[in-house]
């Protein structure tokens, strides 16, 4: 079975990050979900990191806000793919926790979906590991199907109650 691993700064980013959990939960996708900040537990999530293949996790989801430093830490200890979710903070509407995340030197790569973006980050997760799995690649193409036909319907409606 695929596993993520989620990790956030603090307990006040579950809200941004449980539409992930959701959407990876809805897929058949096992998740292992923890607390860790890369300035007040730096040796736990280096170890977290460094021990994510031996524990089954196939992708890692980096939820910060703020100075957003958790995805480039996370990064460079594991070969694994690294989704930053920047969390909206009150100072600067999440403006600096993207810059943080998308501003990684060379040779540290972390991908990055929007503010807030817990959905996004869940979904690019499961088509990484859809890559393997075909069973998600299957899910995520009826996901995508599905999307589409209602988009047409809702179309379909707006036409005939607008002429």
């Amino acid at each position: 079975m695929a596993k993520v691993g989620i990790i956030m700064g603090s307990k006040s980013d579950y809200d941004v990050v449980a539409p992930a959990i959701k959407v990876l939960n809805d897929f058949g996708v096992e998740t292992v979900v923890r607390i860790l900040s890369a300035h007040r537990t730096p040796d736990a999530v280096h170890s977290f990191a460094e021990n994510a293949t031996k524990d089954g996790i196939e992708v890692i989801i980096a939820a910060a806000g703020k100075a957003a430093h958790l995805g480039g830490v996370v990064a460079a200890f594991t070969h694994l793919p690294v989704i930053g979710l920047p969390v909206k903070s009150s100072t600067l509407d999440g403006l600096d926790s993207l810059l943080s995340m998308v501003q990684m030197p060379a040779g540290i790569p972390v991908a990055c979906v929007a503010i807030n973006g817990g959905l996004n980050a869940g979904l690019l997760a499961i088509q990484i590991l859809s890559v393997k799995y075909i069973d998600l690649a299957d899910k995520m193409i009826d996901y995508k199907k599905k999307m589409a036909e209602k988009v047409l319907s809702d179309e379909e409606n707006f036409l005939s109650e607008n002429k």
